[in-house]
């Protein structure tokens, strides 16, 4: 009997990809996200798709109980959707500040928190959630999106051993570079939020460096979808992939390099890009 997954985010990027690369591997996969007309394509290819909007309760548990109906089981969760609402913390309003907390961290939790029984009775399942290394340092104007992204971070690592005991893997992603949609809705509400006010300086600076960074190092999203497609079929996954190499040098460099130091390195790369 082939294995039931459950992919947000779907309509686009890293978790259409996903989506393709786990029914590839023979996954039942059930391709999930608000905007079901743009998964044509992907339940074309014989993908399940199904409306869910990580902010409505109600949409989450009818989407779980669907899946549950059909196959009795869900054995992997990709806990991918998510945004990045960038503007200085000055200028967001607590509104958007909410929202991106509610999509990036409490849908998250929420879906984890109904997939989680029927993995704790069956004994097996595994939970993977895209962070960022966005979730191990941060770049101005970006305060509430890393905000979530570093407690994705943190929750992973609690669930991580919460769960264990019922045979459950929790693992987390964490992208660098990655040409999707992502830096055009970043770049759309950074422009909206804080182009004309006294951080427009570093809103045009930041614009230029993630542009900068995406033409450079920036690959598709394939290249998550297979570190996702790893996490979810290794017997013993490790807790983070990181990808692509890139990023992993970036991690490195902050771990290793003091806080102002850091800081300088990213005002300089911002400032000559």
């Amino acid at each position: 009997m082939s294995k039931t997954a459950l992919v947000t985010g779907a309509s686009s990027g890293i978790g259409e990809a996903t989506a393709r690369r786990l029914h590839d591997l023979g996954y039942t996969v059930y391709a999930a996200a608000r905007r079901v007309e743009r998964m044509a394509d992907l339940e074309a290819m014989g993908v399940r798709v199904l409306r869910l909007d990580v902010t409505d309760d109600a949409s989450m548990t009818a989407a779980v109980d669907r899946i549950i109906a059909e196959t009795g089981q869900i054995d992997l969760l990709v806990n991918n959707a998510g945004y990045g609402s960038y503007g200085a913390v000055e200028d967001v309003p607590m509104e958007e500040a909410r929202y991106q907390v509610e999509v990036n961290l409490f849908g998250l939790a929420r879906l984890t928190q109904l997939v989680t029984p029927l993995m704790r009775e069956r004994r097996t399942g595994r939970i993977v959630n895209v962070s960022s290394i966005g979730g191990k340092g941060s770049e101005p104007l970006g305060g509430w999106y890393h905000a979530t992204k570093y407690a994705v971070e943190g929750l992973s690592d609690a669930l991580r051993m919460e769960l264990r005991p019922f045979g459950i893997d929790v693992v987390v992603i964490e992208p660098g570079a990655i040409r999707t949609e992502w830096g055009g809705i970043a770049h759309e509400t950074l422009t909206k939020v804080s182009g004309d006010t006294a951080y427009a300086e570093q809103a045009e600076q930041l614009m230029r460096f993630h542009r900068s960074a995406i033409e450079r190092l920036g690959v598709g999203p394939e290249v998550i979808a297979d570190a996702i497609a790893d996490a979810a079929t290794a017997r013993r996954p490790k807790t983070r992939y990181v990808a692509p190499r890139n990023a992993r040098i970036m991690l490195r460099l902050q771990r290793f390099v003091p806080d102002r130091a850091m800081d300088a390195i990213t005002r300089s790369a911002m400032q000559r890009a």
